[in-house]
């Protein structure tokens, strides 16, 4: 039996893990750290809103087996590069840094197809340190996920996302963008869950997220 520990619960992947996760009997424990309340109830989950700004208050709860990070937000969110940085970046290195010292030995990341840390873009090139930093922290096993265009429901409703999909399914018929190609977001879920058995570190890019998700998870 495992415990997980999850960033990012809220979010369009997030919440369709922390309910993949509950189903599955492997894992006897979840620990969701939330900057807000998701509503969720279970036997299994322990949800606590944090601080993200304030390890000390928090670092005593990262512990288990495997960290699930899903946790991201988008400029016209965050209102400034900065404060998106500060989210996407600088949290998720603190939660993973204080996991990889507190023992777990897995750690799988929701990244973006085209990360890069050379990109001109400052979305890829933000997405693409993220990766290299992660890296460096001495887990046992880390798998990065780089799907392509997320689909699926979100809490909060995003109309420029939804035209966004629409766009991209077009240029995909065309044969533009393939990396790009939308992918729901219970099937990145399933291939995070996947990706936590594998005893060996990798980064899967799109078509090889599809295969992790159509493996089968064991109930």
């Amino acid at each position: 039996m495992k415990k997980a520990i999850v960033i990012g619960s809220t979010g369009m992947v997030g919440t369709q893990l922390i309910q993949v996760l509950l189903e599955n009997k492997e894992y006897s424990e979840v620990v969701s750290l939330v900057r807000r309340s998701s509503g969720v109830k279970h036997p299994k989950l322990s949800e606590f809103c944090i601080d993200f700004d304030l390890p000390e208050s928090w670092k005593n709860l990262v512990t288990g087996d495997v960290l699930f990070s899903t946790l991201g937000t988008t400029i016209s969110q965050a209102k400034i590069k900065e404060n998106q940085f500060k989210v996407d970046f600088t949290y998720q290195y603190s939660v993973a840094e204080i996991a990889a010292k507190n023992g777990v030995s897995h750690y799988v990341l929701v990244s973006s197809a085209g990360a890069n840390s050379k990109s001109n873009t400052f979305y890829m090139n933000m997405k693409g340190k993220l990766e290299e930093a992660i890296q460096s922290l001495p887990f046992e096993v880390i798998s990065i996920l780089r799907p392509g265009q997320l689909d699926g429901d979100r809490i909060e409703k995003r109309f420029g996302e939804k035209v966004g999909l629409k766009v991209m399914v077009l240029l995909n018929k065309l044969g533009f963008f393939l990396r790009y190609k939308p992918i729901q977001a219970r099937l990145v879920a399933k291939a995070m869950i996947n990706a936590a058995k594998k005893k060996n570190s990798k980064t899967y890019a799109l078509e090889k997220v599809v295969e992790l998700a159509k493996e089968k998870i064991h109930n």
